[in-house]
């Protein structure tokens, strides 16, 4: 069995399309700013696991997206071959970036926010 779809709730599709292509470095797969669907892949990975940015205001996706930010957990991590790197795209792109690098056992990691009601989290997993 093979991941294909993961959803994350946002409080805006639209916006978080506009975002998460011109900021964070997706692609597009599917958007229908009608149907308010968006789905993006990883520019590094256009095959493979796709992201449903869902919609989630008025529905229990937006309490655990709520109660997430609030307890500061990542909704999502992301893999990156240089986390100290991709963080100063993020800051350079406009993101919000969470002040302290962690250092745990397996690697270096961060976490920044989305604009779009998330905690997102890199971690840096070498080549």
């Amino acid at each position: 069995m093979k991941l294909s779809l993961v959803s994350i709730p946002v409080q805006d599709p639209i916006k978080a399309h506009e975002i998460y292509t011109s900021k964070l470095g997706f692609v597009s797969k599917e958007f229908d700013v009608v149907a308010k669907l968006a789905i993006v892949v990883s520019a590094e990975d256009p095959a493979g696991t796709a992201m449903l940015l869902e919609p989630c205001q008025g529905s229990f996706a937006e309490c655990y997206q709520k109660s997430a930010f609030e307890a500061n957990l990542p909704i999502m991590i992301f893999a990156v071959k240089d986390v100290e790197a991709e963080l100063d795209k993020l800051k350079a792109a406009g993101i919000k970036v969470r002040p302290e690098l962690d250092r745990p056992e397996w690697g270096l990691m961060n976490m920044f926010e989305d604009g779009c009601g998330n905690i997102l989290m890199i971690e840096e997993i070498p080549a």
